[in-house]
């Protein structure tokens, strides 16, 4: 039993398997490695930020560039657009995956180039940019790395606050059911949003959903002059109709008799025969009719 009771403490204190082992490779400038102090300080963001996508075990630039100096194969650490070569330093370090990056720019504005290399088949699986110093790439290293290595959760939250009930919501087109808080979980960049609703003029926005962050939209809907229930037959207007009787003379049953009898008597004075003591005569012929 005590062997059993060790057996079990021993597992749970070796730690859980990741699903892949990615090596970071020492990023680099015109072809050489770039080791300044400010690029220091980004490498090591980089190996944070792929750490912190699930399931992802990082192997650091420093290990990667003491293995390849160890094995007496410097050019491993500068491949750049070599994916042979990079598939190499990563059988070299035991890895799956080899991120690799290219630093450019000018003082504090850079623009890192990031490949993500499938060591087994040699081939490339994705790349990025990374903007370091400006404004345009907010999510910075942590968007970088997951746009690497799960590009599907590059998503982030819309909240709508939606002033009427009964509303339905479209994504590009695509109906779409916010949780109970009114929250949607959207790819990161420009997205048409259509809110509708019978009674209601819809409400159209594109919104700019931005990684590992909610977005705010407050949706005002602006009702139609004459609503859906009435145009259904079903008024909603508490108003009291009142329907008031037209006068005595202009009533059907007094000016229809008055109109008749006018009739009449036009039609007696124009009745005038052409021959007197109502005698007549055959067309065509003398005799008396």
């Amino acid at each position: 039993m005590r062997r059993i009771a060790l057996l079990v403490v021993l597992l749970a204190a070796v730690p859980a398997r990741a699903d892949r082992v990615v090596a970071l490779a020492p990023l680099s400038t015109l072809g050489a490695e770039d080791k300044s102090a400010a690029t220091k300080q980004l490498t090591l963001q980089i190996e944070q930020a792929l750490g912190a996508v699930q399931g992802t075990k990082v192997i650091t630039a420093a290990a990667v560039s003491a293995a390849a100096d160890k094995a007496k194969r410097p050019q491993l650490k500068t491949c750049e657009d070599d994916i042979s070569c990079t598939a190499e330093l990563g059988k070299l370090v035991g890895a799956q995956i080899v991120v690799t990056g290219q630093v450019g720019g000018l003082g504090d504005s850079k623009v890192i180039y990031l490949g993500a290399t499938d060591v087994a088949t040699a081939k490339v699986l994705r790349s990025t940019t990374l903007e370091i110093g400006k404004t345009t790439d907010t999510s910075g290293p942590a968007g970088a790395a997951v746009r690497l290595l799960d590009p599907d959760r590059y998503k982030g939250v819309v909240h709508l606050a939606i002033d009427v009930n009964n509303a339905k919501v479209y994504i590009n087109g695509s109906q779409a059911t916010p949780s109970a808080k009114g929250e949607l979980l959207l790819p990161v960049g420009t997205q048409a949003i259509r809110v509708t609703n019978p009674e209601y003029h819809d409400f159209v926005r594109f919104v700019d959903v931005t990684y590992g962050k909610t977005t705010e939209v407050q949706v005002g809907m602006q009702q139609y002059p004459i609503i859906y229930k009435d145009v259904k037959g079903l008024p909603t207007s508490r108003d009291k109709v009142e329907y008031v009787d037209p006068p005595v003379w202009r009533r059907w049953y007094v000016v229809a008799p008055v109109v008749i009898a006018i009739g009449v008597v036009v039609g007696v004075l124009a009745y005038r025969p052409d021959f007197p003591n109502g005698q007549c005569r055959i067309i065509g012929s003398d005799k008396p009719c």
